[in-house]
This record gives C-alpha cells, sequence and structure tokens, in this order.
C-alpha cells in the first residue's frame, strides 16, 4: 500500500515531501546562471523557513545560491564548516510534477510504481533494500524523477540545522550552510561568493547509501573531435568524396568496449561519446573521459587521438580539430592533505550508530571543484538510490540518519577544536 502526503510540519521527511514537488530541473542549454528560474522557487522557500527558525542571515542570491549561518555557541576557535547540496534536479527525466509516494513499512520484494506500472523498483537491481525492511520508502510514481539528489540532503541540512538551533547544549562552531543551483550540468559552484561563505572546509550531502562518506572521485575531461571531410555532389563523387558523418562514425566504432561505462566498474575509468552532429562537411563528435587518475585521463585522450589519426588515413583529404576541457578533479588530492576532514566525518557516522564505509565516487559532486576551489569537501550520504531515473527512492529512516550524523559532525569539531 502506498499513500501520498503533503506536510507542513518540519521532520526530515516532511521537509522532503514539501521540496520535491517543486519543479527545479536545471538545463545545460541555457546560458543564464541559474540556468533556469523555476530553482529559485525552492530557493525562496528555504530562505523563508531559515528565516522562521532564526538564521537571520539567510538570503537567495541572484545566482539562485542560499547561504545562511547557524551561529557558534560555544567559546573554543573551532574551525567554520559548511554543509553544502544541490536545488536542482537532473535533466535526465522530467521533475515536472512529482508525486512522492510513501511505501510505509517496506516488508520487502519488488516495488511496483502506480504511475506507471512498467517501472519496477527490483531488488535484484538494487539490493540495498534488503536493509530496509520495515523503513517507509519513499519513491516517485514512476512518470517523474523524485529528486532526492538532491533534496533528501537538503532536507537533511535543514533539519539538522533546526535541532542545532533548538538544542543549544549541543556544542559547536558556526555552521554555514549553502545551497546550490545546476550541479547537475556541471555548474553548482561557478558563482559561489567564498569570501561571503566563510567555510574552512565542507561537506556535499549527495552521496548515496547510509554510512557511506566518499573521499574520491573521478577525474573528468571533456572532449570535442570536428572532423573535417570533403563535399562533392554524389552524383560526381566516386574517389574524391570523403563523408565527415562516415568518418566520425568510423570513430565510435572503433571506440574499445572495454573502455565503456556500460563495461566498466570500480577504479576502471571510461571514454563515452555523449552527443554527434554533422553534415557530409563538417561533422562534431562530443566526449567524456573519466579516471581516478590524471595519467589515466592522459593516457585515454592519447588513445582518442591515436584512433582518428589512424581512421583519417583512409581520408587523404580530411583534417580534424582536437579540444579537451577540463570538468573537475579528483578531490582525493586535496582531502589527504587535510585528513581530521574524513576523519571526523567518519567519526560522526559512528556516533549516529553506523560503521562507516569510506569509498570512491564514480562521478563527480560540487565537492570535487570547491576542493579546488579552496574549500576541502568530501561527500557524505544522503540516503538516495537510483539518481537520475524514475526509479529513484530513498527511506526516511536513512535520511534521519544523515541528519544525526551532521549533528554529531558539528559536536565533533567542536570537541576536538583546541
Amino acid at each position: 500500500m502506498t499513500e501520498t502526503r503533503t506536510a507542513t510540519t518540519d521532520t526530515v521527511l516532511d521537509r522532503f515531501l514539501r521540496y520535491v514537488v517543486i519543479d527545479t530541473q536545471s538545463d545545460a542549454s541555457s546560458p543564464t546562471q541559474p540556468s533556469t528560474e523555476k530553482q529559485k522557487n525552492l530557493g525562496r522557500l528555504l530562505v523563508e523557513e531559515l528565516l522562521a527558525i532564526g538564521l537571520s542571515d539567510a538570503h537567495l542570491d541572484e545566482h539562485g545560491y542560499v547561504y545562511a549561518t547557524v551561529p557558534a555557541n560555544t567559546d573554543k576557535q573551532v574551525p567554520v564548516i559548511c554543509f553544502c547540496s544541490h536545488m536542482d534536479t537532473a535533466p535526465d527525466f522530467t521533475g515536472t510534477n512529482v508525486k512522492p509516494q510513501i511505501l510505509r513499512s517496506y516488508a520487502g520484494g519488488d516495488i511496483r510504481l502506480t504511475g506507471d506500472p512498467q517501472q519496477v523498483i527490483r531488488v535484484a537491481e538494487h539490493p540495498e533494500l534488503k536493509n530496509q525492511i520495515g523503513n517507509d520508502i519513499v519513491t516517485s510514481d514512476g512518470t517523474t524523477l523524485l529528486g532526492a539528489d538532491d533534496k533528501a540532503g537538503i532536507a537533511e541540512i535543514m533539519t539538522a540545522a533546526q535541532f542545532l538551533i533548538a538544542n543549544p547544549d549541543i556544542k559547536h562552531g558556526a555552521v554555514k550552510l549553502l545551497f546550490t543551483a545546476d550541479e547537475e550540468i556541471g555548474r553548482g559552484v561557478d558563482k559561489v561568493d567564498f569570501a561571503k561563505l566563510g567555510a574552512t572546509f565542507a561537506y556535499t550531502m549527495d552521496g548515496e547509501t547510509a554510512g557511506h562518506i566518499e573521499d574520491e572521485t573521478f577525474s573528468a575531461d571533456g572532449v570535442e573531435i570536428a572532423i573535417s571531410g570533403v563535399a562533392i555532389h554524389p552524383g560526381f563523387a566516386k574517389g574524391r568524396m570523403e563523408n565527415a558523418i562516415k568518418i566520425v562514425g568510423a570513430i565510435v566504432d572503433r571506440l574499445p568496449k572495454e573502455l565503456s561505462p556500460e563495461t566498466t566498474e570500480g577504479r576502471e575509468g571510461f571514454v563515452h561519446p555523449t552527443a554527434l552532429s554533422g553534415s557530409m562537411e563538417k561533422a562534431s563528435l562530443s566526449l567524456i573521459v573519466r579516471d581516478f587518475t590524471e595519467a589515466g585521463l592522459a593516457a585515454k585522450e592519447q588513445m582518442l587521438e591515436d584512433i582518428i589519426s589512424d581512421v583519417l588515413k583512409a581520408y587523404p583529404g580530411s583534417s580534424y580539430a582536437f579540444t579537451v576541457k577540463e570538468q573537475y578533479r579528483n578531490m582525493k588530492v586535496v582531502l589527504d592533505r587535510h585528513p581530521e576532514i574524513v576523519e571526523n566525518a567518519l567519526e560522526a557516522v559512528r556516533r549516529a550508530g553506523m560503521e562507516p564505509v569510506r569509498g570512491s565516487i564514480r562521478g563527480g559532486t560540487d565537492g570535487s571543484r570547491l576542493s579546488f576551489m579552496g574549500l576541502p569537501c568530501p561527500n557524505i550520504f544522503a540516503g538516495g538510490h537510483a539518481f537520475h531515473s524514475p526509479l529513484e527512492w530513498v527511506s526516511r529512516q536513512d535520511m534521519e540518519k544523515a541528519v544525526k550524523t551532521i549533528v554529531e559532525l558539528a559536536r565533533v569539531w567542536e570537541e576536538r577544536a583546541p
């Protein structure tokens, strides 16, 4: 039995249900910041709620970011920490008219979504469900994303902030809150005002399984390949035409199958074509390249260029341009210089009643770029699963564990301050 629920109370679940029904999808084709004005609708609600719990500096800026501070309540000199989540949802699947469903006291088994019975969250494909027996599972109705990525993180940070304000016996330093726009399209921290934020370290609440902390991400590049072919009227083309579309097709065909997203896992990188377009005369191919090391990135990019050069041997009149654009880098390089950031998070997870699991992300977060912009920032679980798809789900109990982790982390930093 599932149920739909609206709420005005302030538990983490009720906050989450309020937030996911607001459409905040970002748009990579838009040049503005934020890329969609509707992201500010959630931002304005968050500011209203933050002011209501007493965070008097809460505000939404012109770029769509929300900033706020939970003031310190200790005389110790505690490093200022920041908790960060993103307001936008992915462009991969619609986020309009989200209808969250609650499956109370999950008894096990596959979950068929009510709005589209073809959509089934299968235990065989989502083994973490085996750890959720008795928990309350939130899904979409199968016709949209849920938005747990990353409105679960937002709800958790908001609930933890309210808890710290309501419980002054928990000593902590200043805690900064940052909610960003456009993370899903790679622009999440482009316009962050670091002087205004004033934090020393940060944590994104944007991970998956409860207890997990990630201090390593892919390093990521984008590659653009432009092919200039030889255009001739097809009636007189023999021995002369060099069709740019066919050249691009030959390049894609030569990409190693064992280096694709669908054949790699763990610490294996990949090369992934994301878009192609063109005509007989000119064609372009966009790819993303991922590896945990910069040497691995460079090797894959050299392999790509070698493939192009080899393909073009059969097309002597054609030429190519090869452009690499850095997207983000493995945050472990930065975090290893500040081991206390992750150690304190591991301790907070223990205090919240879980055995911490330290791992790597086969992707990136706002924390990847924040780390290289001077704000070292690992990633903490938010509890969501199956991101970017209509099968997205999260449990109330895992969100509550994340709230407790945030509260304990603020306490750990204060206790360990000199």
